[in-house]
């Protein structure tokens, strides 16, 4: 793999010193690891199970069954579900507080349907 990044202008390519771009993926790492720390082991849980579940699901997914199958309180469920809403990176829950958007899936409409290995077949996010 050639350790070779070129930026186009126009009709131009221009040769991106290594150094510079290494140091802008390094901070972007940073930034990414920073933004993720608010997560417990119990945010990682949730947000992975309703990414795994949604597609066998196919519906919107209520708290309550996150919280059954991953033997989590309701209380502390919904807790989760809004800090990962309120980041707006991971989910997004309906009206009645369903999961409908894990990333990368939804049980929403989009013009991204995707068939799964599994069978299953869901929307892209």
């Amino acid at each position: 793999m050639s350790n070779n990044m070129l930026l186009g202008f126009g009709h131009w390519m221009v040769p991106i010193p290594p150094a510079f771009w290494h140091r802008r993926i390094a901070r972007g790492a940073r930034q990414l690891k920073a933004g993720l720390a608010f997560m417990s082991t119990e945010h990682h849980l949730v947000r992975d199970f309703a990414v795994r579940e949604l597609p066998h699901l196919g519906k919107p997914m209520p708290p309550e069954f996150i919280g059954q199958n991953l033997n989590l309180p309701l209380v502390r469920v919904n807790t989760i579900l809004e800090d990962l809403e309120r980041h707006m990176t991971f989910l997004f829950r309906n009206e009645s507080g369903a999961v409908t958007w894990a990333y990368p899936v939804t049980v929403e409409r989009t013009p991204h349907h995707v068939k799964l290995s599994t069978g299953e077949s869901i929307y892209a996010a």
